[in-house]
């Protein structure tokens, strides 16, 4: 039987807790991620299927013309 440091039980259990709560945190009607095709075509499809269903997800919700990019674009 192994000996746990109180620093390496301390990791054990951060780790568990953000596992835990990172499995709570996924919503029930949401799919898991799924891995890319091996296939390129495949992968190109899938690519675009998830960038499609993504615009669709962000257009229920709306978005002023004021509101700002996170990030400034500078030449």
């Amino acid at each position: 039987m192994s000996k746990f440091t109180r620093r390496e039980l301390a990791a054990t259990l951060a780790t568990s807790a953000v596992l835990l709560a990172r499995a709570q945190a996924q919503p029930p009607g949401q799919p898991q991620a799924q891995a890319l095709p091996a296939n390129p075509d495949d992968e190109l499809k899938a690519s675009r299927a998830q960038l499609q269903d993504n615009a669709g997800q962000l257009d229920k919700f709306p978005l002023p013309m004021s509101t700002e990019p996170a990030t400034t674009f500078r030449p």
